[in-house]
């Protein structure tokens, strides 16, 4: 059973770095032919998909994110990163990583709000 846990902090102050990592168990992120990805959804919104890493080490990311994104791994630690750059209150949102595959996300973290806040 493959499960996926957010960290970070809860509170980003606006122009700041937001930074989450994922850190997974029960399966490797160097797997084939998985994609590890991070979600949002902000408050009375719709899920918004931010980007994934692929098992190979490659990333993807979103058009409207792209410019702010970045998503690392840490392959020693099963973990990966999101660094989302001059953050403004816009960005406040449950952020979930989860694994996906060409059938689309089928494990979930359980999400952590992210407030961007002075």
């Amino acid at each position: 059973q493959v499960q996926l846990q957010e960290s970070g902090p809860g509170l980003v102050k606006p122009s700041q770095t937001l930074s989450l990592t994922c850190t997974v168990s029960g399966g490797s992120i160097t797997t084939n032919p998985y994609y590890w990805s991070w979600i949002r959804q902000p408050p009375g919104k719709g899920l918004e998909w931010i980007g994934y890493i692929h098992y190979s080490g490659s990333t993807y990311y979103s058009p409207s994110l792209k410019s702010r994104t970045s998503i690392s791994r840490d392959t020693s630690k099963n973990q990966f990163t999101l660094q989302l750059s001059s953050v403004t209150p816009e960005d406040t949102a449950v952020y979930y990583c989860a694994r996906e595959n060409d059938q689309g996300h089928d494990y979930w973290g359980q999400g952590t709000q992210v407030t961007v806040s002075s």
